[in-house]
C-alpha cells in the first residue's frame, strides 16, 4: 500500500504543477490519473488490497453525491425544472431501459440483476469530463445550467438502482435463504432518505445559526461541512440504511439552509477540494483495474455496448425527451452528446467489482463500464472545446429563443 500511495502523491503534485498547461492541451485530470493507474496496475508497485479500494470508492461516492446535490441552487432547480425534469424523468429511464435490453440481447447468459447494474451504472453523466462545455461563458447559460443540473442529480437517481441491483444479485448468489436481498435494499434506501433529509437540514441550520451568532470561527465552518456526508453515510449504515442515499439527500436539504450562493460556495470549498483528491484516487484505481480487465475490454460485444450507450442510447432519449419543448435540433444534439460517463460510473464499477467478485457475469459488467468510461474520457474530453465553440457561434448567430431565454 505504501508504494501505491507514494505514486499517487507524486501524480497529484505533478498534475497540479502542470494543470494550466494540461488544460490548454485538452488533457484532463481523469486522463492523467487513469493512465497513471493503468501503468501502475502493470507493475509490481501496485499493492492496494480490496478493502482499501472499497474504502476509497465509498468515501468518494458519498462526497460526490453530497457535494453535487449541495452545489445545486434551489432557484435554478425551480427555474429549469421543466427541461431538467424531462432529462431526468424521461431520457434517463429510457437510457437505462435501452441499455438493459441491449445487454440482455448481446449477453443472453448474464443474470438479469447484473444487467440492471450495468444499465444503471452507465446512465449517469459527469459534466466535469466536458468542463469546456459547462464552463464556457459563450455557450447559452440555460444550456450550461441544464447540463450541470442533470449531472448533479442523475447520479443520485441512479445510485439506489445500482445498489438495489447489486444487493439483489448478491442475495441471489448466496442461495435461496437470502433471496430477499432486493427487499432489504429497498428498506435501506427508505431509511437512508429519511436520515439524510433530517441530518442535512439539521446540520445546515446549526452551522448557519452558529455563524450568525458568532459562535463559530468562519474559517472552520468548511471543515464541519466536509464531515456532513461522512456523518450521513456512516450514521445511516449504523441504522441499517443506505449511506449513499443519505449523503445525496443530505446535500439537497443542506443546500436550502444557506442565505446566499457566495456563502454556500465558500463553505463547500474544502468539500470540493477533498472530492477532487479522492476523485483522482478513484480514477487511478480505475486505471489499475482496467489493466486487469484489458482482454475483456477489447471484446466486440463489450465495445458495442459501450459505444451505443454513449451515442444512440443517450442521444435518442434526450432528443425525444426534449421534443415539443422549443429546444432546437442543434441544441438537442449538443446536449445529447455531452453526457459523458465519468466518476459515478467508475465508483459503481469499483463497488460492483468488490461486492460481486466471483459471481458469473460480474467481469462483463466491470469491463463494459470500464470500456465506456475510457472511450468517454477521450471522446468527450477532446470534443468539448471545439464543439462548444462551434455551438456557441451558432447560438450567437441564430439566437434561439428557448435556449437564450
Amino acid at each position: 500500500m505504501s508504494a501505491t500511495m507514494a505514486v499517487f502523491a507524486l501524480v497529484v503534485i505533478a498534475f497540479v504543477a502542470l494543470s494550466a498547461r494540461a488544460a490548454r492541451a485538452y488533457v484532463s485530470a481523469p486522463m492523467v490519473f487513469m493512465l497513471a493507474g493503468f501503468v501502475l496496475g502493470n507493475t509490481s508497485f501496485y499493492d492496494l488490497e480490496a478493502t482499501g479500494i472499497k474504502a476509497v470508492a465509498e468515501a468518494t461516492l458519498a462526497l460526490l453525491l453530497f457535494h453535487g446535490a449541495a452545489e445545486l441552487r434551489p432557484r435554478d432547480l425551480f427555474t429549469e425544472s421543466f427541461l431538467t425534469g424531462r432529462l431526468l424523468l424521461v431520457a434517463l429511464p429510457m437510457t437505462v431501459v435501452g441499455t438493459f435490453l441491449l445487454v440482455r440481447l448481446l449477453f443472453p447468459g448474464i443474470d438479469v440483476w447484473l444487467a440492471v447494474v450495468l444499465a444503471a451504472a452507465l446512465a449517469p453523466t459527469d459534466s466535469t469530463l466536458s468542463a469546456a462545455t459547462v464552463l464556457n461563458p459563450r455557450v447559452p447559460t440555460r444550456v450550461r445550467r441544464m447540463l450541470s443540473l442533470e449531472s448533479g442529480l442523475n447520479d443520485g437517481l441512479a445510485t439506489p438502482v445500482v445498489l438495489f441491483a447489486i444487493a439483489a444479485a448478491a442475495g441471489i448468489s448466496d442461495g435461496p435463504g437470502n433471496s430477499h436481498g432486493a427487499l432489504r435494499a429497498l428498506l435501506a434506501v427508505a431509511i437512508g432518505v429519511a436520515f439524510g433529509s433530517l441530518t442535512g437540514r439539521a446540520a445546515g441550520r446549526v452551522l448557519r445559526t452558529a455563524r450568525r451568532r458568532g459562535w463559530a470561527e468562519d474559517n472552520l465552518l468548511p471543515l464541519a461541512v466536509l464531515v456532513i456526508p461522512l456523518l450521513c453515510y456512516y450514521g445511516a449504515d449504523v441504522l441499517g440504511g443506505n449511506g449513499f442515499m443519505a449523503a445525496f439527500i443530505a446535500g439537497t436539504t443542506y443546500a436550502t439552509t444557506h442565505a446566499s450562493a457566495a456563502e454556500a460556495s465558500g463553505d463547500l470549498e474544502l468539500t470540493r477540494l477533498t472530492s477532487a483528491l479522492l476523485a483522482g484516487a478513484a480514477w487511478m484505481l480505475f486505471g489499475a483495474a482496467t489493466a486487469t480487465y484489458l482482454a475483456s475490454l477489447v471484446h466486440w460485444r463489450t465495445l458495442l455496448v459501450a459505444v451505443l450507450s454513449l451515442t444512440v442510447l443517450r442521444m435518442a432519449p434526450v432528443a425525444l425527451s426534449l421534443a415539443g419543448s422549443g429546444i432546437r435540433g442543434p441544441t438537442r444534439l449538443f446536449v445529447g452528446w455531452f453526457g459523458p460517463r465519468g466518476l459515478p460510473s467508475v465508483v459503481f464499477a469499483l463497488i460492483a467489482n468488490d461486492a460481486l467478485v466471483g459471481w458469473p457475469g460480474a467481469d462483463t459488467v466491470v469491463a463494459t463500464i470500464a470500456a465506456a468510461v475510457v472511450i468517454s474520457v477521450l471522446a468527450h474530453g477532446l470534443t468539448a472545446p471545439p464543439w462548444s465553440e462551434s455551438y456557441a457561434a451558432w447560438a450567437r448567430r441564430t439566437a434561439p429563443p428557448t435556449e437564450t431565454s
